[in-house]
């Protein structure tokens, strides 16, 4: 190089190469991020330390409400706005009966901070203490008013009874003052009877018939003259009028007389209330007095008109009064056995009018000469009060209806059971609670024997149908043997099986083989027959086997025409012949030795077998 300096060209050395396992910037962030940690749980051990104070929103609203799906049974995870940190706490949500717990908490503090969870948290012990407040406040109001709805229900109990008793006193009073007020009745017609005579013959004895008033101080009055006739003496009953003279008694001529004459009472005549009017004559208008004195007199007279009769009677006093107290007593006895009369009929005519629905809405009563002859006589005459005791409550015979409708449903539906209880208890209600009333009685047994036979009816054919089944056969002989037609489930029941024996029998055809046909007619007549004695035996009453062994035995007859005409043919001193009748004994001894029953009429000649 020129002007004194000279360049030196050096070699640039080789860089040198980087230690792998060196820290590098690159290295050391990416453990820093590793190492940093996020949404650390709080430690959930320790539940008996304070809630945290919830901290202050910095802005916006705290959140919206939480909406439960109602699909999947937890509610969405509830939006949140910037700002907010406190998740509310849905008591709706957490009553759902069908909410998922995990999935809810799940989706709720999915995306929650520590601070969240606890709040949350306290939230839930809050709401928990609170609930539990008022849980035992609830069961402490409960208990306050179940204690006091005891001891009212215990007073209102005592105050029953004392109410009880008291009824029951007052019902004794009352029957007892009935008793004594018929037995008062009877003793003032018994001394009516002595008093007056001849009155017995109109007024007989009748329950509450009674005087009512009885007063002697009138005269019967001439109704042309107004003159006085005779004395008479008046009775007031609460349905008729008895008006009675006075006549002399017969005296002996032979004993000597002091003083006036004796009198005595006879009845002349007897008016019954309804049948009579009684007119005031000092209203009257076709009463004319032409002298102060019968002015004076109409003043305290009546008449009493009776078809085309009219007697007038004035009070021996001329007291207007007597004549008053008399007309008011009389037109309220009227008036009272007017009332008592319109209730009778009500009543009778309601009776009457239910027998008659009761006896027509039927054929099997309607076409009854009995019973619609009882109630034609019963319509004209007083009809007792028809009552039935029913488990201690009387019914009447609209409830009998009621019943016989319902029996109808049960027999058309085939519920068995409740039919035949049904005929049954209306049966013994028929027999028991209307022993006094012929004609209802008669009425239901109509009604209940009509029902009864369409019953056995549908009971005979469902066992004529299934003559071979234990069970079922039992149980329609039972309901059978209760409507009282065990006769007629033996000839069902023993025609039924006649029928299957011999579609059984028809059944065994004789190709040629005749140890094979023996075999097979044997075998079907013993099983049959042992079938039908055990189900016979296990159904009916004991007392009637015989039936069963009758028919047994005329069928083994009938197998042993059959075996006699099959083996006419056939040599009795052959091997085919005792071949045949050891197939018969080896079956009767199998199937019918065990029951009891012999076949020992099987053959003339049987060959030789072991008695068993």
């Amino acid at each position: 190089m020129s002007e004194g300096r000279s360049l030196t060209l050096r070699k640039k050395p080789p860089p040198k190469e980087k230690d792998r396992n060196a820290p590098s910037d690159t290295a050391d962030l990416v453990k820093r991020r590793y190492s940093t940690r996020y949404n650390q749980l709080p430690d959930f051990s320790n539940l008996d330390a304070p809630p945290l104070p919830l901290p202050l929103p910095s802005g916006g609203s705290l959140g919206t409400a939480l909406k439960r799906s109602s699909r999947a049974g937890s509610p969405k995870r509830p939006s949140r706005e910037s700002g907010a940190h406190l998740i509310k706490v849905d008591q709706d949500a957490l009553t759902d009966a069908n909410l998922q717990h995990e999935r809810y908490i799940t989706e709720l503090l999915a995306n929650a901070s520590a601070q969240d969870i606890q709040d949350y948290q306290s939230s839930l012990r809050r709401i928990k203490t609170r609930t539990s407040a008022q849980l035992q406040q609830s069961v402490y109001q409960n208990r306050t008013q179940l204690i006091k709805i005891s001891k009212e229900a215990e007073k209102l109990k005592s105050e029953m009874q004392v109410l009880r008793g008291l009824m029951a006193d007052l019902t004794r009073a009352l029957q007892t003052t009935v008793a004594n007020l018929e037995s008062m009745w009877n003793i003032q017609l018994q001394s009516l009877w002595k008093t007056v005579e001849k009155s017995q013959k109109f007024l007989p004895a009748i329950p509450g018939r009674h005087v009512i008033m009885e007063n002697g101080a009138w005269i019967e009055l001439d109704s042309a003259t107004w003159k006085p006739k005779r004395p008479v003496h008046l009775v007031l009953l609460n349905d008729h009028v008895l008006i009675a003279s006075r006549k002399r008694k017969r005296l002996d001529p032979n004993a000597p007389q002091s003083g006036p004459a004796p009198t005595k009472l006879v009845a002349e005549e007897c008016f019954s209330l309804p049948d009579i009017d009684i007119v005031d004559m000092s209203n009257a208008t076709n009463a004319m007095p032409s002298t102060p004195s019968e002015e004076k007199t109409l003043q305290s007279a009546f008449t009493i008109r009776s078809g085309g009769r009219s007697l007038t009677y004035r009070h021996e006093k001329r007291d207007p009064v007597a004549k008053a107290t008399f007309l008011q007593t009389f037109r309220k006895a009227v008036e009272d056995l007017r009332k008592a009369s319109k209730i009778d009929t009500k009543k009778t005519s309601a009776q009457t009018d239910s027998l008659n629905y009761f006896a027509s809405r039927d054929p099997a009563s309607a076409h009854n000469a009995d019973i619609l002859s009882s109630l034609s006589s019963s319509t004209a005459s007083k009809v007792p009060d028809i009552l039935i005791d029913v488990d201690g409550k009387q019914q009447n015979f609209r409830w009998v209806e009621a019943q016989i409708d319902e029996l109808d449903i049960d027999i058309a539906l085939q519920r068995f059971d409740e039919a035949v209880a049904k005929v049954e208890k209306l049966r013994q209600l028929a027999g028991t609670s209307l022993k006094s009333n012929s004609l209802a009685q008669e009425l239901i047994r109509v009604k209940v024997d009509k029902r009864a036979a369409q019953l056995a009816n549908i009971l005979c054919r469902d066992l004529v149908d299934t003559p071979s089944f234990m069970e079922a056969t039992k149980r329609t002989i039972s309901y059978l043997a209760r409507l009282g037609a065990e006769d007629r489930a033996r000839q069902a029941y023993l025609g039924a099986r006649t029928d299957a024996l011999t579609n059984r029998a028809r059944q065994c055809l004789f190709e040629g083989d005749l140890h094979k046909y023996i075999f097979s007619i044997s075998y079907a007549y013993f099983i049959m027959i042992r079938n039908t004695v055990l189900i016979y035996q296990a159904s009916f009453n004991p007392a009637t086997m015989s039936a069963v062994v009758k028919w047994a035995k005329d069928h083994l007859e009938h197998f042993n025409e059959l075996l006699q005409r099959q083996l006419s043919t056939v040599d009795r001193d052959g091997n085919t012949w005792r071949e045949c009748m050891d197939l018969v004994w080896e079956h009767e001894r199998a199937v019918l030795g065990s029951e009891g029953l012999d076949f020992g009429a099987a053959a003339r000649h049987p060959p030789s077998r072991q008695k068993h």
